[in-house]
């Protein structure tokens, strides 16, 4: 499977010469892709524009029809036009495409393990999200994943039988994909024929701001053999009116497009801050006794004033338990220097307790050359998983009222950082560099909140 991904891969350096970027090349891999799949499977798409009409052409009639094909795809229902919707072709040159959809044509991809073609796809991705400058905000490190879903345990055969599990802000579908796949892990996939059916298209469900993203996540769902329904708009802006049992989210870090303050008579906090309002967005969807773990940046643990307010709720409103302070270079190589962390909490009882496990103070910093892997967290999975909790050198526990004594901040450190004290292994600039960003970026969103504030008549 490593050659299918380097041999696509490979084209795609081609395609550059054609004016064709990594995020145009692997939008248009998808349409292909979909349709050979369709091929494959007996999906129904009118004859005049399906796979085989495409080997049948060459030349300006192939760049025409494929112009064509997308317009008409792009108007049906369901996931064909789903995949197809505002679809453009980037081809300029008809030997180009052609050679693509021969490549394509070569592999009988319904023919293969779930996994493989799942990771065929997902080697795409993550090529892509490492190139482009930028495009890591939609690829969360796939070990995280793994970790954050097996501590969490989304098991759809829940007594309920409507389990639900869900992403406001899914980007590539890594999370929904992630607790798919350790449901097959743990029941061996071994499911009823009804968890079966409900495991393909009514469990699953996630949000995406970025049309051509909301693409990438439907045909890596459908890779993974799940018709997942991902919502194209604004979760925060436009809310929602369904709860779900589970969320697993990593929504989008930074300022850019904070400044505005979200319209919703739900949000008890009025705050520009992205990260500030998907917490009060999974407040809001998740069912009373639903689980959640968030990734998100250090600001939201220590910042003041609606951050403190929004905590406060979170903690008042959800039993917030654990939260892993993850590994500096989590995101190598997308965003190197991003600090975050993953809060797990579930809806319905006030905090007692918030154990927090830092596995980033005197922690190998994750490169390429040291990649991130499931042996990071073996023992945050332990300490997770134990009936009854014990503190350790890097796990330990605070109480409700030890945390409003710190007036409800959450960026506790115990451990001495031994690169401190040895002049030879001083934080690296890059790092240095995050920690102001951090701070900066905290500034900002208050500058943020206060315009907005002052924008809306508050004095």
């Amino acid at each position: 499977m490593t050659d299918v991904v380097s041999k696509l891969w490979g084209f795609c350096n081609t395609l550059r010469h054609d004016g064709i970027n990594y995020g145009d090349y692997i939008e248009q891999l998808t349409y292909l892709l979909f349709l050979k799949l369709a091929d494959e499977k007996g999906v129904d798409v009118p004859r005049k524009f399906d796979w085989s009409s495409l080997r049948e052409k060459s030349g300006t009639d192939l760049l025409e029809h494929y112009l064509a094909l997308l317009v008409e795809l792009g108007k049906k229902k369901g996931i064909l036009g789903d995949i197809f919707a505002g679809a453009l072709s980037k081809f300029r040159e008809p030997v180009n495409l052609k050679k693509l959809i021969n490549l394509i044509d070569e592999t009988e991809w319904a023919e293969l393990d779930v996994d493989l073609k799942g990771q065929a796809y997902e080697g795409l991705l993550q090529k892509y999200a490492a190139e482009q400058k930028g495009a890591g905000q939609y690829f969360t490190p796939r070990e995280a994943i793994r970790a954050i879903v097996r501590c969490v345990r989304p098991d759809i055969r829940d007594p309920l039988r409507d389990f639900t599990i869900h992403d406001p802000a899914c980007g590539t579908g890594g999370f929904l994909i992630g607790a798919a796949e350790w449901l097959l892990r743990e029941t061996g996939g071994k499911l009823s024929r009804e968890d079966q059916v409900r495991l393909q298209s009514r469990v699953y469900s996630g949000g995406e701001l970025v049309l051509e993203t909301r693409r990438l996540a439907l045909m890596n769902l459908y890779l993974h053999n799940i018709e997942a329904q991902i919502h194209y708009g604004d979760s925060i802006a436009e809310g929602a009116a369904t709860q779900y049992n589970c969320i697993l989210t990593n929504p989008p870090f930074g300022t850019k497009g904070a400044g505005e303050i979200p319209n919703r008579g739900d949000f008890t906090v009025a705050t520009s801050n992205k990260q500030l309002n998907f917490i009060q967005h999974v407040l809001t969807i998740l069912k009373p006794g639903g689980r959640a773990a968030m990734v998100l940046p250090d600001n939201v643990l220590f910042e003041e004033h609606a951050g403190r307010d929004v905590r406060q709720i979170l903690m008042k409103d959800c039993d917030l338990h654990t939260i892993l302070r993850l590994p500096i270079g989590t995101f190598t190589p997308y965003s190197a220097g991003v600090k975050a962390n993953v809060l797990f909490f579930r809806k319905g009882a006030p905090t007692e307790r918030v154990w927090i496990y830092d596995l980033r103070t005197n922690t190998d910093k994750v490169t390429k050359r040291h990649p991130l892997d499931e042996n990071y967290f073996a023992d945050f999975e332990k300490c997770y998983n134990y009936k009854t909790r014990r503190e350790s050198e890097r796990f330990h526990s605070f109480t409700r009222e030890q945390i409003a004594d710190r007036d409800d901040n959450l960026d506790v450190f115990w451990l001495k950082d031994d690169s401190l004290d040895d002049a030879d292994n001083l934080p690296e600039p890059e790092d240095l560099v995050s920690d102001a960003v951090t701070q900066l970026e905290t500034a900002l969103d208050a500058l943020n909140e206060l315009a907005a504030q002052l924008g809306n008549g508050k004095r």
